[in-house]
């Protein structure tokens, strides 16, 4: 028997068992909704005063997990949890400048399963959406961009704040409208990124059958910078900031331990924002409007997210609708300055950004930020929510769990093969592991298999509760289950522990590597 032959038995085996049409009666629709440069403690639910009440609800009334973590970067964690597999196999750790090879994507996973397939918002590739599995996609192609003009200057309005205008030809962010790219996109007066992207989505679930299971990836640019946001929705938080970082990062931790997210013996890292006391008036009056304008950001989020509740309820689809909620990275400590950028903060002539003195805030009660391997780069907030089948609402499950793991929790639900190959391309087995039961009930906390972390600077390794991270190849260890927040550093003291885990780290460095390497020659 030839090879060829042997892998077309063994495609047509996986697509013959995946093609069958699941009964709408028992088959959930799936939504997943992914947040940009949200910290871990930015919403109600995981200890923010920022006012986050439909996602709260999905948290209260589904599952939250303490222990989920991302890849601590934008694509990087976009093309994991769209394939299962980590960055590292595919390239995805490089740059996002490649097809997706190797790999079978969550909308070519559910319309093997007969689902209607949906995509709005960001994707940070070069991939258009509608090749690998996708029925609908508008939204962003690129990374951040403007969100009330990601486009040529309106008249009657200022230059908006554009990354790439200085550059020859200038780099436009690409745009798509229902398949079909745009650059530049130049919308109307009354465009705002997170409320249009939730509008491609409710028009699409308008034209769905009731009878039709579909999958929804709502894909948000916001809270990442340029910190932009109606002025209606930063008028609610004027005031809210005027006592500065370390006040609002202590009530966070405090309410984070009497939510449970953190256990009541937590303690707090030591702050690495600046005093506030030592800023001038002018200064404090910046950063509160700042960390304002951020905030109103997430609310808006929210905002949109109850639309979208309020559109299942009416449809009667909401209580066999599986809703997970998370974010690509930690809070951002980035700083991007565009020359001429003018105007209020928050405002769309003005690229404005979160900075490290917040962001610490942004990631209580861990150490630092988006980029990093360590817990506040990597560690996000994950909330599934299923009112058919969540029975231990309000549960907090501490369970380690990567974004790998997404697209084999999703296989698992769907009762659909991985495939071996797919449209011709040998696809990478995933390494994750589904996290379904604990979605279901299963209070299980230990997790057998390592997890690992690289990128540019940073690397780490989890197995079990001990963690070796390293930043500019300078390794540390930490025990997370005594010391959560990466305080007690033991590489001195546990010399058996950190070779077992360098010599993990070291295997899986290489097995990747080599499977990267595969992909980009291909």
């Amino acid at each position: 028997m030839s090879f060829r032959f042997l892998i077309s038995l063994i495609l047509l085996f996986s697509l013959s068992n995946c093609n069958k049409k699941p009964d709408a009666k028992i088959t959930p629709n799936v939504i997943l909704i992914l947040v940009d440069d949200m910290g871990f403690s930015d919403l109600g639910a995981y200890g923010s005063e920022i006012a986050t009440p439909n996602i709260d609800r999905l948290a209260y009334e589904g599952v939250r997990f303490s222990n989920a973590y991302n890849t601590s970067k934008c694509f990087p964690s976009r093309a994991c949890i769209l394939t299962g597999l980590y960055s590292q196999q595919i390239g995805y750790h490089q740059t996002f400048r490649l097809k997706m090879e190797n790999a079978i994507t969550l909308g070519e996973l559910f319309k093997t399963a007969g689902y209607t397939t949906l995509w709005s918002g960001k994707h940070h590739s070069i991939e258009n959406p509608v090749t690998r599995g996708f029925d609908h996609y508008s939204g962003l192609l690129d990374g951040a961009s403007n969100h009330f003009n990601p486009g040529l200057k309106r008249e009657g309005e200022g230059q908006p704040a554009q990354k790439g205008l200085k550059q020859t030809p200038v780099n436009y962010r690409n745009w798509v409208i229902d398949g079909e790219v745009v650059t530049p996109y130049t919308p109307t007066k009354d465009f705002y990124s997170t409320d249009v992207f939730t509008d491609y989505a409710l028009n699409w679930l308008g034209q769905i059958e009731s009878k039709d299971p579909f999958f929804l990836y709502l894909s948000y640019t916001a809270p990442h910078d340029p910190l932009m946001a109606w002025p209606k929705d930063i008028e609610k938080y004027k005031d809210s900031y005027g006592e500065g970082y370390e006040v609002i990062r202590k009530q966070r931790f405090e309410k984070q331990k009497q939510l449970g997210v953190l256990p009541k013996t937590a303690v707090l890292s030591k702050a690495e924002h600046a005093n506030w006391n030592s800023l001038n008036t002018e200064e404090k009056v910046e950063e509160s409007k700042t960390m304002a304008v951020y905030a109103a950001m997430i609310d808006r989020l929210d905002q949109n997210i109850g639309r979208i509740l309020d559109k299942l309820d009416q449809q009667g689809k909401l209580n066999n609708t599986l809703i997970i909620f998370t974010s690509d990275n930690g809070g951002s400590s980035e700083v991007v300055n565009i020359p001429g950028g003018t105007g209020e903060i928050g405002a769309s002539t003005n690229w404005k950004s979160l900075g490290k003195n917040w962001a610490n805030v942004s990631n209580t009660p861990y150490r630092e930020y988006k980029n990093w391997s360590h817990e506040g780069g990597i560690k996000t907030p994950l909330i599934a929510y299923w009112p058919n089948q969540i029975k231990n609402k309000g549960f907090i499950s501490q369970k380690p769990v990567h974004f790998i793991d997404f697209l084999p929790t999703l296989q698992e639900l769907l009762g659909a093969d991985y495939p071996a190959s797919f449209n011709g391309d040998v696809i990478f087995p995933s390494p994750g592991k589904s996290f379904l039961p604990q979605i279901l009930g299963d209070t299980s906390s230990k997790r057998d298999d390592p997890i690992f972390w690289q990128w540019r600077k940073g690397k780490a390794i989890r197995h079990d509760n001990w963690k070796l991270v390293a930043h500019r190849d300078v390794w540390e260890l930490y025990n997370l289950e005594a010391d959560p927040v990466e305080e007690i550093n033991l590489i001195d003291k546990e010399i058996e522990k950190v070779a077992e885990l360098k010599s993990l780290y070291e295997d899986w460095a290489v097995q990747y590597e080599m499977s990267s390497l595969k992909t980009t020659n291909k």
